[in-house]
């Protein structure tokens, strides 16, 4: 093919479209008939409707229900106009209750929230009562009274055994003294007990319990007491010995008290929190496992006299003793007790005040800090 042949056939090509213009220009007048046609057919429906524009749209006459009741008195519902809905009686509670009785299932004068039924709900709780009817009380749980006057009276039935606890303080609240105290009133009633100290040496224990006239040498000398004391570092260091042959001592010597003075130390041992808490877990477990009740000290925080230095041992306990100083603008410093928990037993959430006399550590129960 010649290049003006090519190019005469691009010129044809390019005149092809107009051809398609007249086509369309058909359609077009086509499509002029068929509107024409589909107008007429809307003005006929549109005539159809405004003939009917007073007829019911859903076909009822002018008096009918659109729902295919009665007169205008008639329920829609099928009920009569004086008849409940939900087909009671006239007047009668729709939940079949009586004017007098309670919709929940109550008597007519008792409410949920009296006396007799809003507060019975919460019987048997720590309450605040600082004092319980131990004639009525009886539990399966073997329990053991801490030797501390008034305040296991603010224990109902004493503390469960082989429980862990611990007493939070600051310095000179009496936290040793309350944990030679524990142990003497179970030496008294014929038990055995340990006692380890990581702050003393064995001599000032011995001391300190008989400025109280606590006979600990006697109880050393018939062996049902053992009073050991530790350097912090050397049982951090050993802790894990301790741990696995601790449990096997205590069985073996029979004891059934147990003191650690303090947890404090033994948890400054470590600098990584991870670690101290780990550590501190692994020995309360050994405790537990020995099946002795243990009470441990520890330093209560700079900031909250209500937590430990660490704000580890809390958690890890059963029972939660805090000792603490109340200082008021107008009167003198006083100490007070208050049992933040126990497990598996009601107590007395109050603060009382307790002191330190030449016998030991008693609480005023009947006495209310201000």
């Amino acid at each position: 093919m010649s290049d003006d042949d090519w190019f005469e056939q691009g010129i044809a090509a390019d005149e092809e479209p107009g051809d398609d213009t007249d086509e369309r220009d058909d359609d077009t007048v086509e499509s002029g008939d068929n509107s024409s046609e589909d107008q007429a057919a809307a003005d006929e429906a549109t005539d159809s409707f405004e003939a009917d524009s007073n007829a019911d749209p859903f076909g009822g006459g002018d008096d009918e229900d659109p729902f295919g009741g009665g007169g205008g008195d008639e329920d829609p519902f099928g009920g009569g106009g004086d008849e409940d809905p939900f087909g009671g009686d006239d007047g009668d509670d729709p939940f079949d209750a009586g004017d007098d009785e309670d919709p929940f299932g109550g008597g007519g004068d008792e409410s949920l929230f009296d006396d007799d039924g809003f507060a019975s709900a919460f019987e048997g709780g720590g309450g605040g009562d600082s004092e319980f009817d131990e004639e009525d009380f009886d539990s399966e749980i073997p329990r053991i009274d801490l030797g501390i006057e008034g305040l296991d009276n603010m224990i109902q039935g004493g503390v469960p055994e082989r429980h862990l606890m611990v007493t939070i303080g600051s310095a000179g609240t009496g936290k040793t003294t309350f944990g030679l105290q524990f142990l003497n009133h179970g030496l008294e009633n014929g038990e055995n007990a340990v006692f380890i100290t990581l702050e003393q040496s064995h001599e000032a224990i011995i001391a300190t319990a008989n400025e109280f006239g606590w006979d600990f040498d006697r109880f050393e000398d018939e062996n049902r007491l053992a009073v050991v004391d530790l350097d912090p570092v050397e049982m951090a260091n050993s802790l894990d010995n301790i741990q696995a042959e601790l449990p096997e001592l205590i069985r073996d010597f029979g004891a059934d008290r147990l003191v650690l003075d303090s947890v404090s130390l033994l948890e400054m041992m470590y600098d990584n929190q991870a670690k101290r808490r780990t550590e501190v877990f692994d020995f309360t477990r050994a405790l537990k496992k020995a099946g002795v009740t243990t009470f441990l000290t520890s330093e209560a925080s700079e900031t909250n006299a209500y937590a430990s230095r660490h704000g580890i041992i809390e958690y890890l306990t059963d029972a939660v003793f805090v000792l603490q100083y109340v200082r008021g603008e107008t009167q003198e410093t006083r100490l007070a007790v208050e049992i933040q928990k126990i497990r598996n037993a009601n107590h007395s959430r109050e603060k009382k005040p307790y002191e330190m006399s030449e016998s030991g550590l008693s609480v005023y129960q009947q006495a209310n800090i201000f």
